[in-house]
């Protein structure tokens, strides 16, 4: 029926979503880590992902973030808590849908049809896997950046910070705004911590005067979108 990714660390849920899935006709590929889950996203292009969210290599919110950033698969995400401060997160990250555990094989079944279902009903067609703004150019799926085409080594949150800003190229993004996408809820109010960061790519960009990454003082930040040409 569908291509099922399944990213969880518990061998023995992996064994039995294979199974149950498998028997109601989905093609499950599994993933134990999140880095591995990441790559078989795009790899595999699946038309659904599973995913959970207390992974041992990086947090499930931020797999989740990070596969947003480049594609509108449906997610429906596990989690141990059934806290609505952990639901909400997972939700504001991008997940479709939010399963505590344990959770009956029919239950999760059923989620994933909804999913699908919706799926095919009208949701959005997948976005770019490249940005391109003025001279920078970032692959989405390999986290890969260059500056009028020469590469630029950059970490994953100076990554995740710039293609939030590329996503959002023209537009002013608030510091809460950015906070909370890149780092999440927790450091919504850390603004410092956000010019620490901006200026770490304004050095690696060779953005010297901050013409590129514009600061809107006590707002936020933007990239500046150069005008398409007639």
């Amino acid at each position: 029926m569908a291509r099922v990714l399944v990213i969880d660390d518990d061998p023995s849920l992996l064994r039995a979503l294979r199974l149950g899935l498998g028997a109601a006709g989905h093609d499950v590929t599994v993933a134990s880590r999140g880095e591995l889950g990441l790559t078989q996203a795009a790899v595999t292009s699946p038309d659904l992902i599973v995913l959970d969210l207390g992974l041992p290599d990086v947090d499930g919110l931020t797999v989740c973030t990070r596969i947003r950033q480049w594609s509108d698969v449906p997610i429906v995400v596990l989690s141990a808590t059934d806290a609505e401060g952990r639901k909400v997160a997972a939700l504001d990250a991008g997940a479709d849908d939010y399963v505590t555990k344990p959770f009956g094989m029919a239950e999760l079944a059923a989620r994933i049809r909804t999913a699908l279902r919706h799926r095919q009903q009208g949701a959005a067609e997948q976005r770019p896997t490249d940005l391109l703004v003025g001279p920078l150019r970032l692959d989405l799926v390999h986290r890969g950046a260059t500056m009028d085409g020469h590469p630029v080594e950059l970490t994953n949150k100076e990554f995740d910070l710039i293609a939030f800003l590329a996503q959002h190229a023209g537009k002013t993004c608030t510091h809460q705004m950015i906070l909370v996408a890149v780092w999440g809820p927790t450091y919504a109010a850390e603004s410092q911590y956000l010019h620490v960061y901006v200026n770490r790519l304004r050095q690696k960009l060779g953005d010297t005067t901050g013409s590129f990454i514009v600061t809107t003082p006590g707002v936020g930040y933007g990239l500046n979108a150069p005008a398409e040409e007639p």
